[in-house]
């Protein structure tokens, strides 16, 4: 007897089917073309939080999965022996004149309350960070405590795994079983858009590369030039990204890769001369809403959606698997106005 039946086996179905095996149900896993094959076989893994100002829904959603990342993940770890690549490790971004500057100490005030003193936003000077910081105009980063990085193929490894103790199965093709949960990404977007006649949202292509560097096991992500820098605790560094509504390969890298390299050898001229070790593409699932789209299937009983994940799906994995399971398994909706399923339809 099945539960509950995910379809599609990216970070999104993964943590949900991890939540609800947890809370005892019987929970089946359907993707074609196996874990972590679509956007969430990616190489970045930013968990980076939106701006302690202007405070809605998103925001709160979010910052209590950022909060709950590190024992989500310790979780996972500790029950399928596989390492996830998860680190809090913060974040430092550049702050490039005087009105940066006070907006930025603005955003740590902010941040002291809305952050509820779990993480802070501070202002630092780059000559006290040490060889892998990014150059700033005023001599002064952002240094915020709240960001984390993840492996994100090692991330659904680990989901994989820890599923597998708890007896979750991963297969290609099966009947629906009990309640149906799609978490299909862009494929499921394209699906909704063609049954209801109108766009629920768009696949959008992204692409990265996997450096060879080592800028150590607990140096911070860096947001520069509009680029994620992410150190990996196996000594390579992921960069990235492009967004690109429109493109003719949706898995192959071009000249708007090489271009996001180059920009992040100029931000981090300790880079020069360091080797490519993989360059990604993938299409990346974005809700019309731009939130995650959550909860129960209009007009089909029985039949939920978790998609839209687009940039953030890894760091809202933790709360999204909570309030789908609790949905699922209790018929408790604690699924914001603003993520719900209608408000991108």
């Amino acid at each position: 007897m099945v539960d509950v039946t995910i379809r599609g086996a990216g970070i999104f179905g993964l943590s949900i089917a991890w939540a609800c095996a947890r809370r005892g149900a019987s929970v089946r896993v359907i993707d074609p073309n196996g874990p972590g094959s679509g956007a969430s076989g990616g190489i970045v893994g930013a968990l980076a939080p939106h701006v302690p100002e202007n405070w809605n829904a998103k925001k709160a959603f979010q910052l209590d999965s950022l909060l709950m990342a590190a024992g989500f993940w310790q979780d996972v770890e500790a029950t399928g022996g596989v390492a996830s690549g998860y680190g809090r490790t913060g974040r430092l971004q550049p702050i490039a004149d005087r009105r940066a500057l006070d907006l930025a100490r603005q955003r740590a005030a902010t941040a002291a309350e809305l952050w509820r003193g779990q993480a802070a936003w501070t202002i630092r000077q780059t000559a006290d960070i040490g060889p892998f910081a990014p150059a700033s105009a005023t001599g002064h980063v952002i240094h915020d405590t709240l960001s984390a990085r993840i492996h994100p193929r090692r991330a659904c490894a680990a989901l994989v795994a820890a599923l597998g103790v708890l007896g979750v199965t991963i297969v290609t093709d099966a009947p629906d079983r009990g309640l149906v949960v799609h978490a299909t990404g862009a494929d499921g977007l394209a699906e909704l858009s063609r049954l209801i006649g109108k766009s629920a949202g768009v696949g959008v292509k992204g692409q990265a590369a996997l450096l060879r560097f080592d800028a150590g096991a607990d140096a911070p992500q860096l947001f520069v030039d509009a680029l994620h820098l992410i150190p990996h605790a196996d000594g390579t560094l992921a960069i990235g990204s492009t967004s690109e509504r429109e493109h003719d390969d949706p898995r192959a890298t071009d000249a708007l890769l090489d271009d996001v390299i180059e920009r992040a050898i100029a931000a981090m001229p300790i880079l020069h001369g360091v080797s490519v070790i993989e360059r990604w593409a993938g299409i990346r699932p974005r809700a019309r809403s731009r939130a995650p789209m959550l909860g129960p299937w209009p007009d089909r009983p029985g039949h939920f959606i978790a998609n839209g994940g687009f940039k953030i799906g890894f760091g809202m994995a933790p709360k999204v698997a909570q309030v789908m399971a609790e949905l699922l398994l209790n018929e408790q909706d604690a699924i914001p106005a603003e993520f719900r399923v209608e408000a991108s339809l």
